[in-house]
């Protein structure tokens, strides 16, 4: 338990500082380029976003799903996995490097593909971001190769603070962005006034940090003890059994894909009118800070050792690993969930410059808040699933959330222009639920009742808490003026941020003590991780 805890702690952290420059540079972002109907803005959202999604449907998701249990298992090898790391390391370079170079000759096929309804003028802007930012596919497969590799030898580090690298270089580009041409924030910039320089400028820098991010991580490859040599004789290491989870994971993303070119399209359709792809993507960012913050570095740094006892045939301790971290990612999400509804409003503030567009962003924040704690459930729920070698089951309900996906969003087009990205995240939470529940019933069939008492208890326990804790706040944002144009925490950047401590502080306070009302057992070990991390402090 005490390796568990140093882990998190340390993913955590890492997480924490990567996530807080992400939203200094999203922040940036929106001064240099503008959020809502911004079409510049809505250009480069989609261009930066393209090799991202491409990468994932190359390898990532595979990558992720896949390449932990396989190195775990592959421990067991007379050379303690390093024949297998090596040509696995060989086969993906290989493949990421032909994706980033035939990507980038499409790019023009690719933006039209994500933007159908485009201007032509439009369309010439986010395909000449798009040749800067397509080689990020090499980049983004290299981090996750190799954080991957260190996470399944139990070094969480290195991975989570890496992209602190990115983030810095991204700022600074933007910075001089600023300097050089001058801000937007309210996205009044034609996309006729961008010159080549603008454009290499914001995109080049943003391929750098993707880079930086990557190639940082070679510095601690030593820590392996694993030399590294291109090998390209793959056969006979075990990379068939692989391939077999890995080929249903790739389904999966596929058809996760399918549903995000159907979200961007209709997304798309109100740039330069409203709410679009940038907005959404800056909602986006709100939603997945606590899921990367407090999901991902418990399940990580669980994923290893429920990939342990996989391999090990330990049903028993898989089933306890499992409940475990359902029960505190839930209720921490919850708490995290209840905490963003309650400061969306000012926290839009940091991003846009009057009333209406703040209210904007903040619905579609919220809207993407509601489905999160599911969001977060199935991503340990699907690693359950992965560590089991059972690909198939992630696919099955992947199509099934898909579909839902697609008939909604397809739905959301036929919306007034102020609506459609609103729409697009209220579907995203209704679908992603609906995942979620069948999931964890496909789940308790096959591992025998993992979600038993306790985990369900705890949800209860945590979202009563969380509703009432998200009131009190939501009556906090209202008191403190909120709710109108001039209330203090639209009236600019500082009383935003104070305005969102105030909140934060009141949520927490609320959500803790109707927890301690009722006696929550996850708020009694929470307090005691926090004394024992306290106990070995002092001891150092």
């Amino acid at each position: 338990m005490a390796s568990l805890v140093r882990a998190t702690t340390v993913m955590g952290a890492g997480t924490i500082a990567s996530r807080t420059l992400g939203f200094v540079k999203a922040i940036v972002l929106a001064q240099a380029l503008g959020v809502v109907a911004s079409a510049g803005a809505d250009s480069f959202a989609v261009a930066n976003q393209m090799p991202n999604n491409l990468y994932v449907i190359v390898a990532g998701g595979v990558l992720s799903a896949t390449l932990v249990p396989a190195i775990v298992r592959s421990a067991v090898h007379a050379d303690g996995g390093a024949a297998y790391i090596n040509k696995l390391i060989t086969i993906a370079l290989a493949v990421l490097t032909a994706a980033g170079l035939v990507a980038t000759l499409l790019a023009p096929v690719l933006v039209r593909l994500y933007a159908t309804h485009w201007s032509e003028n439009q369309l010439a802007l986010a395909t000449a971001f798009a040749y800067w930012c397509l080689p990020q596919i090499f980049f983004y497969g290299l981090y996750t190769l190799l954080g991957e590799i260190l996470n399944a030898r139990s070094i969480f580090g290195p991975s989570t603070w890496a992209p602190v690298a990115n983030n810095v270089v991204a700022i600074s580009g933007l910075v001089a962005f600023i300097a050089l041409f001058g801000a937007d924030s309210s996205g009044a910039r034609s996309v006729t006034d961008w010159t080549p320089g603008m454009i290499t400028l914001v995109a080049g820098t943003a391929t750098a940090g993707i880079a930086a991010q990557a190639l940082i991580l070679l510095a601690f490859w030593k820590r392996l003890n694993i030399r590294f040599r291109l090998d390209f004789a793959w056969r006979g290491v075990g990379l068939r059994e692989t391939g077999k989870i890995a080929g249903w994971t790739f389904g999966m993303i596929v058809v996760t894909q399918i549903a995000g070119l159907v979200e961007t399209n209709i997304s798309a359709l109100s740039s330069g009118n409203g709410a679009s792809v940038f907005a959404f993507q800056t909602a986006w960012l709100a939603f997945m800070l606590p899921h990367s913050i407090i999901a991902v570095s418990l399940a990580t740094a669980y994923f290893t050792r429920m990939a342990s006892h996989a391999t090990e045939g330990n049903l028993d301790a898989l089933r306890a690993d499992t409940a475990a971290a359902l029960r505190r990612i839930s209720t921490l999400i919850l708490w995290a969930s209840a905490g963003l509804i309650a400061i969306a409003i000012p926290f839009a503030r940091l991003f846009a410059d009057n009333f209406s567009s703040s209210l904007t962003l903040a619905s579609i924040i919220v809207v993407l808040v509601v489905g999160l704690p599911a969001f977060s459930g199935l991503f340990v729920i699907l690693r359950v699933f992965f560590a089991l070698g059972d690909g198939r089951t992630p696919f099955l309900v992947t199509v099934f959330q898909t579909v839902i996906v697609i008939a909604l969003v397809l739905s959301c087009g036929l919306l007034p222009h102020e609506y459609i990205v609103l729409g697009v995240g209220a579907s995203l939470s209704i679908a992603g639920t609906a995942q979620t529940v069948l999931a964890a019933a496909l789940l308790r069939r096959k591992l025998g009742v993992p979600l038993d008492g306790t985990v369900m208890s705890a949800l209860v326990r945590g979202t009563v808490a969380a509703v009432i804790a998200s009131a009190v706040g939501l009556y906090a944002t209202y008191a403190l003026g909120g709710l109108t144009a001039h209330g203090f925490p639209l009236s600019g950047f500082v009383p935003a941020i104070i305005s969102m401590i105030i909140i934060g502080v009141v949520v927490t306070l609320v959500f803790v003590g109707v927890l301690a009302l009722i006696r929550s057992p996850e708020l009694r070990d929470g307090l005691t991780v926090v004394r024992r991390g306290r106990g070995r402090s002092s001891a150092e």
